[in-house]
């Protein structure tokens, strides 16, 4: 008897595990979603192909990243860091993927937090 309950509450963990997994990862694809669609509005734009640029994907382990498509994503830690001009002097930093970082960390975990309420 004691082994069938136990069988019983290993099945009820493992379903609910299942359950709270297959949330996190809707939960990590609406917030990429939503950084990705945030670096397009908050990119510097001078025709627009840099901003438009930006995606996501799911890598083989299920961590969803955002990049920029080739060929711009040589311009993302130019533009965020900032450079040396060939005739001296130095670009003013457009810091843009750092404060889509952080808005995307506090979403997820503020939605993260929400699910065990």
């Amino acid at each position: 008897m004691s082994s069938d309950l136990a069988d019983e509450i290993i099945k009820a963990l493992s379903e609910y595990s299942d359950d709270i997994a297959e949330q996190v990862d809707e939960i990590a694809e609406e917030v990429i979603t939503e950084t990705v669609a945030e670096l397009r509005a908050t990119s510097p734009k001078r025709k627009g192909k840099y901003a438009k640029s930006w995606a996501k994907k799911q890598l083989k382990n299920g961590t969803w990243v955002a990049y920029a498509r080739a060929p711009h994503y040589r311009l993302t830690h130019l533009l965020e860091r900032g450079h040396v001009l060939k005739n001296g002097g130095r670009t003013k930093a457009q810091v843009h993927i750092a404060p889509a970082e952080e808005h995307a960390i506090d979403r997820f975990e503020q939605r993260i937090g929400e699910l065990g309420q």
